[in-house]
C-alpha cells in the first residue's frame, strides 16, 4: 500500500484524484482549507492552507505527491504558484518519493484566461522542469506538470449551464467534449503511480483545442 499526498482533496479534480487511489487500494493523505467530503478508513484529511508554509502538516515519507490545490479569482499567484511550491518543497524530497505531478493549466500555454490566473499556471511548468531535476538527481523520482482544459466541474456551470456559451466551446473544441472528473482521476493516477520513464513534461489534455484547432477549409476536413 503506497502512501499518496494530495492537496485540494474536498472536491473537483483532488477529490477525484483521492477516490482513484483509494479505489485501487492505497493510503491517501489529503489537505485542503475545507473539511473532508471522502469517508474511507484509508483517507486521512488536514486542514491546512498551502499558501502558508506553517499550516502544512509534517507527513513522513511520502511516495506519491498530487500537488492540485488552486484558485481562481483572488490570490492566484499566492495560492497557486507558491502553494504548490510549498507543497512539493516540504513533501517531495525525501527518500521515498517516486513521483510529483503538479496541477497546471491549458492557459499556461494559451494564456487565454485571466490573467493572474494564466501566469500562476504557467510558472508551473518552469518550476515542474526545476523538481523533475532535482528529484532525478537526488531520488531518480519524476516530476511532471498536468494542463486540462475543460473540466466538467461545478467550478465551470456557468458556462457549461449556459447554452451559447457551452456550444462556442464546443465549436472550438475538436473532440466535442470536457474531461469528467473520473478521467482526471485516471491521468493523475497514470502520470504518478504507473509513469517511470516520463519526467519534466507537461501533458496537455485539452480535447485537441490548442493543437487541432486549425483553419483549412475543405470539403472532408469539415
Amino acid at each position: 500500500m503506497s502512501k499518496v499526498l494530495i492537496s485540494g482533496t474536498s472536491s473537483g479534480i483532488g477529490k477525484a484524484a483521492a477516490e482513484k487511489f483509494l479505489s485501487m487500494g492505497h493510503e491517501v493523505y489529503g489537505l485542503d482549507i475545507k473539511p473532508s467530503s471522502i469517508d474511507n478508513p484509508h483517507y486521512h484529511h488536514y486542514i491546512a492552507d498551502v499558501s502558508k508554509k506553517s499550516s502544512l502538516p509534517d507527513i513522513d515519507g511520502v511516495e506519491y505527491l498530487f500537488s492540485n490545490a488552486g484558485v481562481q479569482g483572488h490570490d492566484e499567484i499566492k495560492i497557486n504558484l507558491m502553494g504548490s511550491m510549498n507543497v512539493v518543497e516540504k513533501y517531495a524530497f525525501n527518500p521515498a518519493i517516486k513521483s510529483v505531478l503538479i496541477n497546471a493549466s491549458s492557459s499556461a500555454h494559451t494564456g487565454f484566461e485571466f490573467a493572474e490566473y494564466s501566469a500562476s499556471k504557467a510558472g508551473l511548468l518552469g518550476y515542474a522542469k526545476n523538481v523533475a531535476w532535482r528529484l532525478a538527481k537526488q531520488y531518480k523520482a519524476t516530476c511532471n506538470s498536468i494542463s486540462f482544459g475543460g473540466v466538467l466541474t461545478s467550478l465551470n456551470d456557468e458556462v457549461m449551464n449556459d447554452e451559447k456559451c457551452w456550444k462556442a466551446i464546443m465549436d472550438v473544441t475538436p473532440l466535442k467534449k470536457w474531461v469528467s472528473l473520473e478521467e482526471a482521476g485516471d491521468w493523475v493516477y497514470f502520470l504518478t503511480l504507473i509513469n517511470k520513464s516520463c519526467s519534466g513534461q507537461d501533458i496537455l489534455i485539452d480535447n485537441g483545442e490548442k493543437d487541432l484547432n486549425c483553419t483549412f477549409v475543405w470539403p472532408e476536413f469539415q
